[in-house]
């Protein structure tokens, strides 16, 4: 038996987050699911597995809710499978931002331009983009584009440090850059526009999305991505790879 996984989050105004901690626990305790939920003032991030049609009552579910339902926005998933239950319990937890920056930026106001995975690879051809990882260093180490910039961070609340110190809007016309699922590029996109830079660009679906959709022949990713279950990384296509092995592998990024 395989596990489905779901990456989920959604950037929505939700006032009364606090109340819908108990329900969606319900709601996803009833369905046999395990994982991560964050719910914020902004919205809300989480990774969630489980059998698939479970998975897939949970998510109809989330997107029947008025809060979900009437938003604008659309709730972003990245699907894959696991050979084993990835995680050990159920947590629903209440935040101040659903993925922490610790500045102002909202991607409901103003956002990077999204560029699907499909289309990734020619905008890294273009000799004025200047590529950013926007993960955290144990992260690039495993795996990343060749040519991307590393912040050199240890969580995402540095990374507004690091662009002060590596990038300049006077300098840099176009930023492209990329994170594992899309959400924290929603937010670094909308920081840099806030910031004066002009065009920015950002992975849509994130990595997940470019290994599962670009195929193996034409990918320029180089390593193993990070995911934060018991998984430990993935490769080309969403395979498993186990953290151990994907530290113990050459992952040269030249």
């Amino acid at each position: 038996m395989t596990y489905k996984v779901v990456a989920l989050y959604q950037f929505v105004p939700l006032p009364e987050y606090r109340a819908l901690q108990a329900p969606l626990r319900a709601l996803a305790e009833a369905h046999g699911l395990k994982g991560t939920l964050l719910l914020a003032s902004e919205g809300l991030n989480g990774t969630l597995a489980g059998e698939d049609q479970e998975v897939d009552t949970f998510i109809a579910a989330l997107r029947a809710l008025p809060d979900f339902q009437e938003s604008p926005s659309t709730l972003e998933l990245r699907l894959s499978r696991a050979t084993a239950m990835p995680f050990k319990r159920l947590k629903v937890r209440l935040k101040s931002e659903i993925v922490r920056l610790g500045v102002p930026a909202d991607p409901l106001k103003q956002v990077g331009t999204y560029v699907a995975p499909r289309d990734w690879n020619r905008l890294l051809d273009d000799p004025e983009v200047v590529l950013v990882d926007t993960r955290n260093h144990f992260e690039v180490e495993l795996g990343t584009f060749p040519g991307a910039i590393d912040p050199s961070t240890r969580s995402f609340g540095e990374f507004p440090q690091a662009v002060r110190r590596l990038l300049d809007p006077a300098r840099h016309k176009k930023v492209a850059m990329f994170c594992t699922g899309g959400i924290r590029c929603e937010k670094a996109t909308a920081y840099l526009l806030s910031q004066g830079f002009s065009e920015v660009y950002h992975l849509k679906g994130g990595i997940l999305s470019y290994l599962e959709q670009v195929p193996e022949q034409e990918s320029r990713w180089r390593g193993a991505c990070f995911v934060f279950d018991e998984r430990g990384a993935v490769g080309q296509g969403l395979t498993e790879i186990p953290l151990d092995t994907a530290r113990a592998e050459d992952h040269s990024h030249e």
